[in-house]
C-alpha cells in the first residue's frame, strides 16, 4: 500500500510540474514588459481616488527619475526593471531605457503602485497572491497624507532589479510630491558567484539597424502580435547573427506560435552567440517539462543553475522533479533544498511539497511530514490542499508513532 501511494504522489508532482511550466516561461525571460519573478496578472486598481468619496483631496503626482549603471559606470546592455520595496514587499513600477535612464510616475493609474501608509502596520502592497488594499485606506491615494503635504514612504526604497546583480537602494522616506524628481544614480553590483545573466553583452555590440528591429519586435510582442514580432526579430538576427537576445526573442515568438522546432533552433543559436546568456536554457527546460523529457529538463536547468544558482528557485524546482523522475533521489533532495533556500519570498511553496514527496520516497517520514505541513501553512488555500492533506495523513500512517506527532 505504501509503495502504491508514493507512486501516486509522484504522478501528482508531474502534473503540478506541467501546470507550473507556463508560469516559468514568463519567469525566466526578461524583456520589457515581462518580470523576472512571478507576479499577479490581475490588473491593479487605479490609484485615482474614488469619485464618490467625500474627501476633497486629489493625489498629487509623484515623479522619480535617475539612471542605473553597472559598477564600471556603463549602462546595462538592456532594459532593467525598477521596483519599489515597501515593508519588504516589492512592486514593479517601470523600466530603464536602453541608456539606463528611468522616469517613473508613481500616480499613473496604469501603474501598480497603490499602497497604504507603510508606517501603519505593514506595507499595504498587493502581494503575488493577495488582493489590493482598500481605496479607503487611512493613507489615501498612493499613500498621500490627509494634509496632502508629504507622501508616506516610510519603509520604502527604490531599486533596480536584475538577476545576477544586487542593487543600491534609494530611501524615499522624505520624498514629497513636489520635490525634484531626480534621485541620482543606482549602481548594480555583480554577484561574485554568478556567471550567467538575463542580459547579453552582444546587445550592446549590435549595429543600430539591428537594435531598431529588435525594439520593434519587442513592442509587437508586448501587444502579442507574434507574426510581426517574428518578422522584426528575424531582421535583427539577419543583420547581426551574434545578437543573442534577438535570437532568444525570435524563439519565444515562434514558441508562442506553437512552432516548437523553430523555437528550439533559435534558442540554440542564442546560446551559440552567448553561452552565458541564461534565458534560452530556461525556455528549453520549459519545453522539455511539457514533453516530460526529464533528461533534457535536468541538463538545461543544471546549466542555468551553474551559471546563476541564486535567482531562479523555479529552475531548482524543475531540476528536483527531473532528478526525482530519474530516480536520483539524493540529487532531487539537494535541488529542492537549494530552491527553498533561494526562494526568499516563498513564492513557490510547492518546493516544500516536492521535498516532502522526495523524503517520503527516501522513507524519511518525519522530514516528509514537516515539509508537507510547511507547504500547507505557506499556502492557506492551495488548489490541491485536500490532496496534500491526504498525502500527509497517509505518511503519518507509514511513520513510526512518535514521528507522526506534531
Amino acid at each position: 500500500m505504501g509503495y502504491q501511494f508514493l507512486s501516486e504522489m509522484r504522478a501528482g508532482i508531474i502534473l503540478g510540474c506541467l501546470v507550473a511550466a507556463p508560469m516559468a516561461a514568463q519567469t525566466v525571460r526578461n524583456p520589457v514588459g515581462s518580470p523576472t519573478t512571478p507576479t499577479n496578472p490581475t490588473p491593479p486598481r487605479s490609484s485615482i481616488p474614488d469619485p464618490g468619496s467625500t474627501s476633497p483631496e486629489i493625489a498629487r503626482p509623484i515623479y522619480l527619475s535617475g539612471k542605473v549603471v553597472l559598477e564600471d559606470g556603463t549602462a546595462p546592455p538592456d532594459s532593467v526593471i525598477m521596483q519599489l520595496l515597501c515593508g519588504g514587499s516589492p512592486r514593479n513600477v517601470g523600466y530603464t531605457t536602453s541608456k539606463g535612464q528611468f522616469n517613473l510616475d508613481l500616480t499613473n493609474k496604469n501603474n501598480s503602485t497603490l499602497f497604504s501608509d507603510a508606517s501603519q502596520g505593514g506595507s499595504g502592497w498587493e502581494g503575488p497572491l493577495g488582493g489590493a488594499p482598500s481605496a479607503n485606506s487611512s493613507a489615501g491615494a498612493l499613500g498621500q497624507s490627509r494634509a496632502g503635504s508629504r507622501s508616506n514612504f516610510l519603509g520604502c526604497e527604490l531599486l533596480a532589479t536584475l538577476p545576477g546583480f544586487r542593487s543600491d537602494h534609494v530611501d524615499l522616506y522624505n520624498r514629497r510630491s513636489m520635490d525634484n524628481p531626480e534621485v541620482g544614480t543606482i549602481v548594480l553590483h555583480r554577484l561574485a558567484n554568478v556567471e550567467g545573466l538575463t542580459i547579453s553583452i552582444t546587445t550592446s555590440l549590435a549595429p543600430k539597424e539591428a537594435k531598431k528591429a529588435y525594439e520593434k519586435g519587442r513592442n509587437a510582442g508586448k501587444k502579442e502580435k507574434w507574426d510581426d514580432a517574428e518578422v522584426e526579430f528575424q531582421k535583427a538576427v539577419d543583420q547581426y547573427p551574434k545578437f543573442a537576445a534577438a535570437w532568444y526573442e525570435l524563439g519565444f515568438a515562434q514558441q508562442k506560435k506553437n512552432n516548437v522546432t523553430a523555437a528550439r533552433a533559435s534558442y540554440g543559436r542564442a546560446l551559440e552567440a552567448d553561452s552565458k546568456y541564461i534565458n534560452p536554457y530556461g525556455q528549453l527546460a520549459v519545453l522539455a517539462v511539457r514533453e516530460q523529457k526529464w533528461d533534457e529538463v535536468e541538463e538545461n536547468t543544471s546549466r542555468l543553475l551553474k551559471l546563476n544558482p541564486v535567482d531562479f528557485p523555479m529552475d531548482w524546482y524543475f531540476n528536483a522533479i527531473a532528478n526525482l523522475q530519474l530516480q536520483r533521489l539524493d540529487l532531487a533532495e539537494k535541488s529542492a533544498r537549494e530552491g527553498i533556500n533561494t526562494d526568499h519570498e516563498h513564492r513557490i511553496p510547492k518546493l516544500n511539497h516536492l521535498l516532502g514527496i522526495i523524503l517520503a520516497q527516501k522513507r524519511d517520514y518525519p522530514g516528509a511530514m514537516e515539509n508537507l505541513r510547511a507547504y500547507l501553512s505557506q499556502s492557506p488555500a492551495p488548489s490541491d490542499a485536500d490532496v496534500a492533506k491526504k498525502e500527509l495523513a497517509e505518511i503519518e500512517k507509514l511513520a513510526p508513532p512518535q514521528a507522526g506527532k506534531q
